[in-house]
């Protein structure tokens, strides 16, 4: 079985239009409307939308992980530097709670 040149094809979609490229994805005859160069090689309208498809469903969920990741992430910042707080504010002696440290002594006021 030989297959036919290029020359002799017509397009797909424009029976009136002679071929000017073959989409290596589902090999049908295209002209130069209805072919477009996606990642340096031509590819049919059809066959690029699946491929976008494909590539956006793989980086939808990768979104997701990341969008999930940063949360978590803010969140345990969050949790450190509250935590460090408390601490800071526990190691504060309880004279200073307590409004104590801020009186004179006896033995300031002589």
């Amino acid at each position: 079985m030989t297959t036919p040149s290029l020359t002799s094809q017509r397009c797909l979609h424009h029976s009136q239009r002679e071929a000017v490229a073959r989409c290596p994805e589902c090999h049908q005859f295209f002209c130069r409307e209805c072919i477009t160069e996606h990642d340096d090689r031509v590819i049919c309208a059809a066959c690029l939308r699946k491929l976008v498809k494909a590539e956006t469903s793989r980086k939808h969920w990768l979104r997701y992980v990341t969008r999930a990741a940063q949360l978590g992430g803010g969140v345990l910042l969050c949790w450190v530097m509250f935590y460090g707080l408390g601490r800071i504010l526990i190691s504060i002696p309880a004279d200073f709670h307590e409004g104590t440290v801020w009186e004179t002594t006896d033995w300031e006021r002589e």
